[in-house]
């Protein structure tokens, strides 16, 4: 179906409802790579006024990729909630807007709407958004997800400590997991990207990361963030797994490209549930995202990689995860081009995720070779957190060295916890006060001898 609108003497014309929210999008330097951009501010602007006036029930009837041809699409199809979307049901799309902006819109009423939202509603909304709006209406959703602590309150915000080394050296590690420990972060888990494939690493990696959530009882979670086959064989292993990982795209194609479908997540989950790991909830999964990721497998059909984006956390949502996270400048400036691109991005699939009811955190983050910088990552930070966000990265300094990226610091989270008044999951607070570590540079108190012996009982 074509759809059409005319500025002054010029008629703009989209060939279907994937043209239309292509050119709808704010420009990114992926959409461009792609060929699907709009040609100009105006077509941008046309296409922005024709989709305002779409009615939300056409995305029942028009998919973006065929039914047929895609078990992503399957999936959104056949998972959508009429009676949860029948609120909306006679809303335009630039009507949708206004009411997610409105009083009535609470977090509760946001709560109950999301299983009645198709991806593709919320990545169209947000193309007629400004960035405020994007911040005020994800302030309001509230997303909670439990493993060994709660994670998603409101006026709380979690920390992924990400003690990455290049060698997978345990030493190096252990070291890195300490200075985020002892600067507060963590509680989203202690993940580590490991540089190695080899499943013998990772056993042992994970089996570092169990003894010292055990040893010292750490209310958080471990993970490492290997491909979910191997995750799976190490579970059968009985290796000590409290989080299955996985990447995960938009597409049937680009999940594919990643060696996953929809059933090998299913079987990874009911794994991870399993093992019983859980004390307080049994959120098991964790998925990472990023836009431009089907695009740069070749797996996006002539879909904007923001609408893409969006169908990534229609498919995280489906398994319960208990993290999803969008690494939002990761993938480079092919795909978002300058800082610019990446605090759009980023609030973008911060809004579309927890409007679908997905636990959304953000990789505030940059390659070098982008046209970016960490005054660009700052503001980025600081409007997520406006926001609520439900985690970010801790990183020491802020500089991947395995992965070699920029990402943000424990002290990035501790300038946000000041700001914001942001506390931390509950339990890891409690934790945290159990053990003489209080304050927001969490210098001891009360307890001066403790830090050493802490220290030195972790890196023994």
């Amino acid at each position: 179906m074509a759809y059409r609108k005319a500025i002054d003497a010029t008629s703009y014309v989209f060939d279907d409802l994937r043209d239309l929210l292509a050119k709808a999008t704010p420009p990114r330097s992926g959409d461009r790579l792609a060929g699907i951009a709009a040609g100009s501010a105006e077509e941008t602007i046309a296409a922005r006024m024709a989709l305002a006036d779409l009615p939300l029930k056409q995305f029942l009837n028009e998919a973006v990729i065929p039914y047929e041809d895609d078990e992503v699409t399957r999936l959104i199809v056949d998972g959508h909630e009429a009676k949860a979307f029948a609120p909306v049901a006679s809303l335009t799309v630039g009507a949708f807007r206004d009411w997610l902006l409105s009083d009535p819109a609470t977090g509760e009423v946001l709560a109950q709407l999301a299983p009645g939202l198709m991806p593709e509603m919320a990545a169209a909304v947000s193309k007629l958004m400004r960035n405020q709006d994007l911040i005020q209406v994800a302030k309001k959703c509230e997303v909670t997800t439990r493993f060994r602590n709660t994670i998603g309150l409101r006026g709380r915000m979690s920390t992924r400590l990400q003690p990455n080394h290049p060698f997978d050296d345990i030493g190096g590690i252990t070291a890195s997991i300490l200075d985020g420990l002892l600067l507060g972060s963590g509680d989203a888990c202690i993940g580590i990207n490991p540089a190695s494939d080899d499943p013998a690493v990772i056993g042992g990696l994970l089996r570092r990361l169990d003894d010292i959530i055990v040893r010292f009882d750490i209310p958080t979670q471990g993970c490492v963030l290997t491909h979910v086959t191997t995750t799976l064989a190490l579970i059968g292993q009985g290796y000590p797994v409290d989080l299955v990982f996985q990447s995960i795209a938009g597409t049937e194609a680009a999940n594919r490209s990643f060696g996953v479908t929809l059933a090998l997540l299913r079987e990874a989950r009911e794994a991870g549930l399993s093992l019983k790991r859980g004390t307080v909830g049994s959120n098991v999964m964790y998925f990472e995202t990023g836009q431009g990721s089907a695009l740069s497998a070749n797996a996006h059909h002539g879909v904007d990689q923001q609408t893409l984006e969006a169908r990534a956390y229609a498919v995280a949502r489906v398994f319960d995860p208990l993290l999803v996270n969008s690494v939002v400048g990761f993938i480079g400036p092919e795909y978002l081009y300058d800082g610019k691109e990446i605090i759009r991005a980023g609030l973008e699939d911060h809004f579309c995720g927890k409007l679908l009811g997905a636990p959304l955190g953000v990789d505030v983050c940059y390659t070098n070779h982008a046209e970016a910088d960490q005054d660009d990552m700052d503001n980025l930070l600081t409007l997520l957190a406006a926001a609520g966000v439900t985690f970010i990265m801790g990183v020491p300094g802020a500089d991947d060295v395995m992965l070699n990226y920029q990402s943000t610091s424990f002290h990035d989270a501790l300038y946000l916890r000041d700001l914001f008044g942001l506390g931390r999951a509950p339990e890891f607070d409690d934790w945290l006060v159990r053990m003489g570590l209080s304050g927001t540079d969490f210098r001891l108190s009360g307890n001066a001898g403790q830090l050493p012996d802490f220290a030195a009982k972790l890196i023994a």
